[in-house]
């Protein structure tokens, strides 16, 4: 599963064993979403259903640089809430979940 949608979120994390947490610095978050939308403006991105095509406006990017002060703490109440059920890793970079996806592909010694 994948996103933060408050609506849905404590039905996806009773159906959960482990979640993963990418808190990155907002300048990544905001620096992804443009490329995001220069790579496939009105196109459908590959992830996303047939018919969605992207779009990035100004209301968008407030919201993703606003982010950690205005979602991060409810979502950091509801994982302390959950984490001693469920398995709750945390990435601060992109630096630091590329090693935990290499390690998890490493063989085992």
């Amino acid at each position: 599963m994948d996103g933060n949608y408050g609506g849905t979120m404590e039905m996806r994390l009773s159906a959960s064993d482990t979640v993963i947490f990418l808190n990155y610095p907002r300048s990544t978050c905001v620096y992804r979403a443009m490329k995001r939308c220069v790579t496939y403006y009105n196109r459908t991105r590959p992830d996303m259903g047939p018919g969605c095509k992207e779009k990035v406006d100004l209301k968008f990017l407030g919201w993703v640089w606003n982010f950690p002060k205005r979602s991060r703490p409810e979502i950091e109440q509801r994982l302390a809430r959950i984490s001693e059920n469920i398995r709750v890793i945390r990435f601060c970079s992109p630096k630091e979940t590329d090693k935990f996806l290499a390690d998890l592909r490493a063989p085992n010694s």
